[in-house]
């Protein structure tokens, strides 16, 4: 067995400071734990709002990321799940209390206790948790999934965010043949959005400010698309969708999207704005209309999106990096500059 392990990292040693090359402490492999060499890590919007204090005040030196793909190298004496060699990821939380009504119901990232964050969180440790901008990381056994061999490790990455953010919530409100959905923006959770509602059988429709990335949306699978920058689009689209999924971070007018519903219709957010959101609530009740939010998904739950993923061949849409280039990555994220993840290249850290 090991003991701890220093590892090469990139980290934001202060909020809203560039990230840096540096080294970070990971724990003994335990009874139960795997250590697994980070192959590829995706850089989620969550990074740059935590990294720069935009939810709060965070745990710094900070090491991003929850996308996390690559190879168990050594597992634990009472590892059941895994062996030396198999390909897994990690998500957005590494443990949870397990006794809570939430945890045993399947619902790990909703622990009543609060689940602990890949990143940005504190361990039942007492010692802060890293994320996947690192060569390596060790993680319980109950809280790694296993990547399908269908799915390249590079475009699987994402899918343990960008997927089961938006896998969950298109699942639970009833994306199915028959049903139109609309996916508010066209980035790294939209474009997992799209992609999904289509595998489901929905009818898609893409809502973006603009029409500039029509095409891609179309090639991703939306049978429409809708520029909400043009007035005319509100209008023609009322009263149209039974769920609307908004992934973005930006405020929006939330009368206007309700307005886009059926009655009893599900508007759902993904996407957390840093800001308040202002609603008459006459727009909810007009019409018997849900506005809900959403997280991740559970274990169980993030495993059978990727098992999903690798049936219907959907990986993300990457750009891969080099992890020196993270901070102009994450620049070119709040331009929107990306189509439509990007993933780090774990080698180069």
């Amino acid at each position: 067995m090991t003991t701890s392990t220093t590892v090469a990292a990139y980290a934001a040693p202060t909020a809203k400071a560039p990230l840096e090359r540096t080294t970070i402490e990971r724990r003994a492999v335990g009874e139960h734990d795997v250590l697994i060499d980070i192959k590829f890590a995706g850089i989620c919007h969550s990074d740059i709002h935590q990294a720069r204090n935009g939810w709060g005040e965070g745990i710094f030196p900070m090491v991003p990321g929850h996308e996390i793909a690559g190879v168990v190298t050594e597992v634990g004496p009472g590892v059941t799940k895994f062996k030396v060699g198999d390909r897994v990821g990690v998500g957005c939380m590494v443990d949870s209390c397990r006794e809570c009504a939430s945890c045993k119901a399947g619902f790990e990232q909703h622990c009543e206790r609060g689940n602990v964050p890949t990143y940005n969180g504190i361990g039942r440790d007492g010692e802060p948790t890293y994320g996947g901008y690192s060569q390596q990381v060790v993680v319980d056994e109950a809280f790694t999934v296993r990547i399908p061999d269908g799915l390249s490790l590079d475009v699987a990455a994402p899918l343990l965010c960008a997927g089961i953010t938006t896998y969950s919530p298109l699942k639970q409100w009833g994306a199915a043949p028959g049903k139109k959905v609309a996916v508010v923006g066209l980035g790294g959770l939209g474009h997992m959005a799209v992609k999904i509602a289509h595998a489901l059988g929905a009818e898609v429709t893409v809502l973006s400010q603009s029409l500039r990335k029509k095409d891609d949306g179309l090639k991703l699978g939306a049978d429409h698309y809708y520029a909400t920058s043009d007035e005319k689009t509100f209008q023609e689209l009322a009263g149209t969708f039974d769920l609307i999924l908004s992934t973005v971070s930006a405020p929006l007018d939330f009368g206007a999207y309700l307005s886009l519903l059926k009655t009893g219709g599900a508007l759902v957010n993904v996407g957390a704005p840093e800001e308040p959101i202002a609603l008459n609530l006459f727009s909810l009740i007009g019409g018997n209309k849900t506005l809900a939010g959403s997280m991740i998904g559970g274990i169980a739950e993030t495993q059978e999106m990727l098992d999903f993923c690798a049936e219907h061949n959907l990986g993300a849409e990457i750009e891969l990096i080099e992890a020196a280039e993270v901070n102009e990555a994450y620049e070119r994220v709040l331009n929107s500059d990306v189509r439509y993840r990007f993933v780090i290249d774990a080698a180069t850290i």
